[in-house]
């Protein structure tokens, strides 16, 4: 089953739960085929979106922290349901700002179906289409 809870603090995310139940969300992960919702039995999981801004720069920086703290990555499922669009500037990128992320998961945890969420997050200024 599926809930999602969202809340702020300026509390570390290290300090409030188990490393085994975070999730660093990150477009760098090779995990694209993560179950986002807990299966009966399992323990729930927190994830955690990232708030880099400048992706040329930093390319690989929030794999890398993840990574450093012993934590499991995921990411979008857009290489597994998305096609790379043709455009003028050859631009595709799978690095979504949050409010994108944020659009994906809730559009998901309503839908369960990840063609219709990413839809909903992925600006075709990403360089990603639906296939028809």
């Amino acid at each position: 089953f599926c809930v999602f809870q969202m809340d702020t603090t300026q509390e570390s995310y290290l300090d409030l739960f188990p490393l085994d139940a975070i999730v660093y969300l990150t477009p760098d992960s090779e995990n694209g085929k993560y179950t986002f919702c807990r299966h009966r039995g399992t323990r729930a999981k927190v994830y955690v979106l990232g708030g880099l801004v400048d992706e040329s720069i930093h390319k690989k920086m929030t794999l890398q922290r993840a990574q450093e703290q012993s934590l499991q990555t995921a990411r979008l499922p857009i290489r597994e349901y998305m096609v790379k669009n043709t455009n003028t500037k050859n631009y595709h990128s799978e690095t979504l700002a949050i409010n994108q992320v944020f659009d994906v998961l809730s559009t998901y945890y309503e839908t369960r179906s990840w063609p219709a969420a990413l839809k909903a997050g992925v600006s075709s200024g990403k360089g990603y289409v639906l296939p028809d």
